[in-house]
This record gives structure tokens, C-alpha cells and sequence, in this order.
């Protein structure tokens, strides 16, 4: 299936689809431009805007950090992921609370993709803005504001969702180029490596961020891949797509009414002039309807 054009956000690096269920709008950032989208969410977002289909109303904020992640605290604030940390983010005042320090110390080092358990953990993967092999950590935090280190020696630290019984952990560390599956307590948090789930095959491009659906297939972001492709974790098989006019397709999440549409954010990062003039619509945000939908989000305890 093909996706549609939903957004001209024109994103140098859109990242971090997030379906605000009860706001009915999805936000997105723009990580080196500093910037987060929301996008009020349309009647029918595949009509298009005309005159009884008027276009939606799209709000932008601007902050002095990168913003790499958007999730949803126990307020129904937005929990932000940023450079050098967590931040809590008021819509209706445009306050901006920092939480908590997150390898701060660290030259060049930034938060990344990230996403919350069914206890209401954050779980949070970090890198080094020049990429540099194994120099970032995935972590875990309670409502305590305890950070616990759960993998380290990670380079680009990208998708993790949780099965919905909530007994595996997928994980992306992008150059690797493949989904890791880890045993998960969900109690504790402890997870245990299992076995690679997915291993995506070097034409494909490389996977980036990740959604899982009702029945517990990976719908991968492939970066330089043209695509989202929906992969079964329990075999390695490849199920299905969502093709994408532009190459650099970042990430991926499920929302609508139904949670029966694939939102995908996408990038101008790495494309040559001429390759910018060939796909013209990259850094724009995409969807798709989907005959699957979504496992439950939960929201942050703290």
C-alpha cells in the first residue's frame, strides 16, 4: 500500500510521531530545527482539504535545545526527551519544566527515541550527535526519577516498543540494522537478550524507529528504505509494507479515532541538493490506513 501526504512540515529531521488520544492530535519535532509540531487530527485525513474538508489547524513551538521525543506524563502534559534531558512541556501555557539531567555532562551527547511500559516507566535511549560508535546507553526511569542503565555500548539508539502481553522488549540500535528481542519482567523492568528478531537486509535501508500492532507485528521506519515495513518478530518474516515517496523515513506511530492509521515522519538529512529536487515532499509527515491496529500506549507515572 502507499501512503498518503498528510503534512508539509519540511523537517531537516522529523522524528517521534505521537498520537494524543485525548487532545485528538498528533505531535511531531524536528530535532535540529528545535521545533514540535501538533497537528489537530481531521474528520478524514486521507479527503484532503478542499472546501467542505477545510485544512486542519497545525500549532509550532520553538525551543533554545534540541527536542527528540514527545510522550504524554500522568497530567496529560507532554514528557519531552531533549538534549541533555527530560522536560515537561505545558500546551496551554508553553511552560517548560526540566525534569531531570540525562548524560548533561556528556559534549555533544542527546536523548533519542524512547517510549513508556505498561507500568509507566520511561525508557529512553541516548547518542553522540557525531555518531560515535558505542557511545550512548538505553535507560530506564521509575516514578522515582531513579535512571537505571539498561544496554550500553549503543551508537544510534532508535525504536522500542513492548509486546502487548508485555513480555518482550523490541529494540533498534540503528547501525546493528536489526530488532533485538529481550525477555521483559514487567514488575521489575529486567529484561535478558533473547535472540535478533528481525534482520534487515542492507537494500532495505536501516531501521529507525518502530511501532507494533494488536498482534504483535513490528511496523519498522526503514531510513534510506522508500517505507514502513511490517515485520513478524517471532519468525524474521517480512509481511507488508507502506510505501513512501521519499527515502529517509524516520519513524512511525498509530492513531486516529481507531488507532487504525500508521502516522510516519520523515527527514532532509543526508539527501543531496539533487535528491532534495527528486523528492521534493522529504521531511514531510505521511499516513496510511491500516486493515490492523495498534496495541494500547500508556502514559508516564511521574
Amino acid at each position: 500500500m502507499n501512503a498518503t501526504h498528510l503534512y508539509s512540515s519540511q523537517c531537516f529531521l522529523g522524528e517521534s510521531p505521537f498520537w494524543h488520544e485525548g487532545r485528538k492530535s498528533c505531535f511531531w519535532v524536528d530535532i535540529e530545527d528545535r521545533r514540535l509540531f501538533e497537528y489537530s487530527w481531521p474528520a478524514d485525513p486521507l479527503q484532503g482539504s478542499n472546501a467542505s474538508h477545510p485544512p486542519p489547524m497545525v500549532r509550532q513551538w520553538q525551543f533554545d535545545k534540541r527536542v527528540t521525543l514527545v510522550l504524554r506524563d500522568k497530567q496529560d502534559r507532554l514528557l519531552l526527551g531533549m538534549e541533555g534531558g527530560l522536560a515537561k512541556f505545558d500546551l496551554d501555557t508553553g511552560r517548560l519544566e526540566w525534569l531531570m539531567d540525562i548524560e548533561k555532562e556528556m559534549y555533544k551527547h542527546r536523548c533519542n527515541d524512547g517510549g513508556i511500559d505498561s507500568e509507566g516507566r520511561l525508557w529512553v535511549g541516548t547518542l553522540h550527535m557525531d555518531f560515535a560508535e558505542g557511545a550512548g546507553s538505553l535507560y530506564c526511569i521509575d516514578e522515582d526519577l531513579f535512571l537505571q542503565k539498561k544496554i550500553a555500548g549503543v551508537t544510534i539508539s532508535n525504536g522500542l516498543v513492548w509486546s502487548p502481553d508485555n513480555t518482550r522488549l523490541y529494540y533498534i540500535d540503528s547501525p546493528r540494522r536489526r530488532v533485538d528481542s529481550f525477555v521483559f519482567d514487567p514488575v521489575s523492568g529486567a529484561i535478558r537478550f533473547e535472540k535478533v528478531a528481525v534482520q534487515i537486509p542492507e537494500h532495505m535501508g536501516g531501521p529507525d524507529g518502530m511501532a507494533i500492532d494488536e498482534e504483535g507485528m513490528l511496523w519498522v521506519a526503514h531510513w534510506g528504505g522508500f517505507g514502513v515495513y511490517r515485520w513478524n518478530p517471532l519468525t524474521g518474516e517480512l509481511l507488508d509494507s507502506v510505501k513512501v515517496p521519499v527515502p529517509n523515513v524516520s519513524s512511525c506511530v498509530f492513531g486516529g479515532e481507531e488507532l487504525d492509521h500508521l502516522i510516519i515522519s520523515t527527514a532532509r538529512q543526508d539527501l543531496s541538493a539533487e535528491e532534495l529536487a527528486r523528492y521534493p515532499q522529504s521531511g514531510d509527515v505521511f499516513v496510511a490506513r491500516l486493515p490492523v491496529k495498534g496495541a494500547p500506549v500508556y502514559s508516564c507515572k511521574y
